[in-house]
């Protein structure tokens, strides 16, 4: 039978929570395939094995299968009884096969990983004995450093499983076993990194992205489209929120002086994403802040927008620079999207001398001018929702919480 074995690292060391990691993991691997015709999935000793029927587009599965967080590499092989004699001829008709569709080797190993530790053969000794009916079977030579092809198996209970590659998986742990959380998600590049990586550490995100409109144009909003799209591959189902920023914005340009609005517009969406975050029982916020960047991200400045949440803010990129970003951008494929011109609320009503220092004290005087709560009440009613899928058409398998929903 053909399968693909997955192997998860992190997991493994989770004591007894272990298993609320594992079936995460399981239902967030089906929710990846679901569109892929694979109805037997299941656990083996430390991995998951997705039993393959005829037909499924390898490259597809591989695509999504990299995209799992939680997986730490992965491999399409095939299983065997639990016998030597099975194994061997099993691995020698797949060796065989694999030489006809075109792999040419001259030299192999054996590599056995014996989990099942009643299987009364060791690893050693399964490489021995399969090694040689391999070599009296394909005529090649064995090379235990450098080999052309290395053939895996993997001993378990009740069967067994060889393969031939390794493909790497993105780590991490599985989406939905770390709580949810909202990101404020704008149309540029560090943002999207930001919310990548608290996926990979297992977090489920609520979109939620400021825009000029109608001041400016729609353009940041569909990019914003566009990235959320892009980063529900990893978690499968996600709700994005576009908040008209400009109207408020322009209150702001009303009543505060300039040099102080910066901050204030900060302030003011922290406020509006927290209110969307108790609305979805959310435990924190992301941003995707680095220390230094920009006016708003000094030390100082930082220190006062955190201020006004009552939510932890979570900042997975204060210490990375523009360049490691970029390079994290450019491999997880929101880069292109990023780098597309556009003009969002962050470019609207900026000043031209931002301040870079400003003191709880000072803004919190300039705040008195406000009607905050009407302020962020106006910026939650006027949120559209968009909602997204993957894999398209796929009706969501939802984790341990409730449905996100309006």
């Amino acid at each position: 039978m053909r399968c693909a074995v997955v192997h998860y690292h992190e997991i493994a060391l989770k004591g007894k929570n272990r298993p609320f990691y594992v079936n995460t993991l399981l239902q967030n691997l089906k929710r990846a395939t679901a569109d892929l015709g694979i109805e037997n999935l299941r656990k083996a000793m430390g991995r998951a094995i997705l039993e393959l029927p005829e037909g499924v587009p390898l490259k597809t599965l591989a695509e999504r299968l990299s995209t799992t967080f939680g997986v730490a590499n992965f491999s399409v092989g095939e299983s065997a009884p639990l016998d030597l004699e099975a194994i061997k001829e099993r691995v020698g008709r797949a060796v065989e096969e694999w030489r006809e569709a075109g792999h040419l080797f001259e030299t192999f190993r054996i590599s056995t990983r014996r989990s099942f530790k009643q299987f009364p053969l060791q690893s050693p000794q399964i490489n021995h004995e399969v090694g040689g009916y391999l070599k009296a079977r394909t005529g090649a030579g064995v090379n235990l450093k450098h080999p052309d092809l290395t053939v895996y198996i993997e001993i378990v209970p009740k069967e067994a499983f060889f393969y031939f590659d390794k493909l790497p998986g993105p780590g991490g742990l599985p989406v939905g076993v770390s709580g949810r959380v909202v990101s404020l998600l704008s149309g540029g590049i560090d943002s999207p990194v930001a919310s990548y990586r608290m996926l990979q550490r297992g977090c489920e995100l609520i979109f939620v992205h400021f825009h000029g409109h109608p001041f400016v144009s729609k353009a940041s909003a569909e990019k914003a489209e566009e990235l959320a799209d892009t980063l529900t591959r990893h978690q499968y189902h996600s709700l994005l929120y576009l908040i008209p920023f400009g109207p408020i914005q322009r209150q702001v340009v009303l009543s505060v002086e300039s040099r102080l609005r910066v901050v204030l517009y900060r302030r003011l969406m922290v406020r509006i994403a927290e209110a969307m975050a108790r609305r979805h029982e959310a435990a924190a916020l992301v941003t995707g802040e680095s220390l230094g960047q920009v006016a708003s991200q000094s030390l100082q400045n930082i220190s006062v927008i955190q201020g006004a949440a009552q939510l932890p803010i979570l900042r997975p990129l204060v210490g990375m620079d523009k360049q490691e970003i970029s390079d994290q951008a450019m491999r997880i494929g929101t880069y292109e999207i990023s780098i597309q011109p556009d003009q969002d609320c962050c470019q609207l009503f900026i000043p031209p001398h931002p301040a870079t220092r400003t003191t709880l004290e000072e803004v919190e005087t300039a705040e008195r001018a406000l009607d905050l709560p009407a302020l962020v009440q106006e910026g939650v009613e006027g949120a559209e929702q968009k909602t997204f899928d993957f894999p398209p058409g796929v009706v969501p398998a939802y984790r341990s919480k409730p449905p996100l929903s309006s």
